[in-house]
């Protein structure tokens, strides 16, 4: 197939953006003409300007359909479009004829908060409002009320026009996300829905071979909506070893915990391969968010290497690790809760966690392997060619 790839970068990398550059490279290798086609948001006064065009961004969208029907694809797979791209691209697509699929990294269809996180809480307000106006006046995005306001407003404008049901179908990484989804006022029809969880792309360890060394790790973002400070303040109670490996606005906080707990470890930012080197050792690896997640690849690189994982009981986490079977969970934005957790984990034998590891790599071959994700691709593109015929 002849396959277009869209997507809008943000300011800085994100996970987004990793999640499409592996699944750009997977369709490639299975044989697939692949063209990607990109924008990015910009600062200042070009930021300003795209911000301003985001419910239509003429500029943008004829720009891409030009090059679009030079490649004349068979379908077309879009990602991102905060805000450089913006939602009328959907609308000159689709009058060009040609099929096209979406995958919704986030609620951002919903609530410009993107993530229904924001004053440091999960606001659900927005699933049941037919304009999130709580999330605009609470300031949902980037603590600005202009830029929620006209977020808010563009996703809105085009459901009311039907921007929305051009779109063939609508891959979410887990079916937490597609029940939010289904749940909301958004004019999209249920069936437009379908799971496809991320992959990954680390070699799957071999069974057995697990060792469990004396220290627990996270790997993340430093940032509230991760759980960072729930977390060493856990630790801080405790005499357990934690390596902490990421950066992010609270890094001066976890600086200071480690400068005066012997037990907590802040180590920076690392390699790809050396951290999944740390990982396959650790104990465990914790993940503290007090947010709904859309499908964390450190799980899925934990589960790979035979990590089992404990995590707050929210969202998709609650549904991808099952308690005493691939981990356990724990209440969460609650240090109490997570010392807990890990004390519990601290008392379980050798032949108990060996069971989990075992189960959490056969999780990953069954659930996140490329090969499966890759199907879902090919399966839902040749129904939406099919169906635009």
């Amino acid at each position: 197939m002849r396959i277009l790839i869209l997507h809008n970068y943000y300011q800085h990398l994100g996970g987004e953006d990793i999640v499409v550059h592996q699944e750009v490279d997977a369709l490639k290798k299975h044989g697939h003409e692949v063209l990607v086609m990109t924008d990015k948001n910009k600062k200042g006064l070009k930021g300003l300007l795209q911000y301003g065009l985001y419910p239509f961004n003429k500029l943008a969208s004829s720009k891409l359909m030009k090059e679009i029907n030079c490649f004349a694809p068979d379908v077309i797979h879009l990602h991102n479009i905060h805000y450089a791209l913006g939602p009328l691209i959907v609308r000159s697509i689709r009058k060009k004829n040609y099929p096209l699929v979406m995958t919704l990294h986030n609620f951002r269809l919903i609530c410009p908060s993107a993530t229904l996180f924001y004053n440091n809480n999960i606001h659900r307000e927005s699933i049941f409002e037919k304009f999130p106006w709580q999330a605009v006046k609470s300031k949902a995005l980037d603590n600005s009320f202009l830029k929620s306001l006209i977020t808010a407003f563009t996703y809105w404008l085009h459901n009311k026009i039907g921007t929305w049901n051009m779109i063939s179908y609508y891959f979410t990484l887990s079916a937490f996300a597609k029940n939010i989804l289904i749940e909301s006022q958004i004019d999209i029809s249920n069936n437009k829905f379908i799971v496809k969880p991320n992959f990954c792309n680390v070699a799957t360890e071999s069974i057995n071979k697990k060792i469990f060394e004396d220290y627990f790790i996270y790997v993340g973002r430093l940032s509230a909506e991760k759980g960072v400070i729930p977390l060493i303040k856990a630790f801080s109670k405790m005499n357990h070893r934690i390596k902490i490996y990421g950066d992010g606005p609270l890094r001066k906080e976890v600086e200071a915990y480690a400068n005066l707990y012997r037990n907590i470890e802040y180590m920076g930012f690392k390699d790809k391969d050396f951290l999944n080197e740390e990982v396959k050792k650790a104990n465990a690896l914790i993940v503290p968010s007090i947010c709904y997640e859309g499908m964390p690849m450190g799980i899925l690189e934990a589960f790979s290497l035979g990590t089992p994982v404990l995590c707050s009981n929210i969202g998709v986490m609650s549904q991808m690790i099952t308690p005493m079977k691939t981990g356990l969970h724990f209440e969460a934005n609650s240090p109490l809760s997570i010392a807990d957790c890990v004390n519990q984990w601290s008392r379980l034998n050798i032949e108990e966690k060996m069971i989990m590891s075992i189960n959490c790599i056969n999780d990953s071959k069954k659930l996140y392997s490329l090969n499966k994700s890759i199907d879902i691709l090919e399966i839902t593109y040749k129904k939406a060619i099919e169906e635009n015929e």
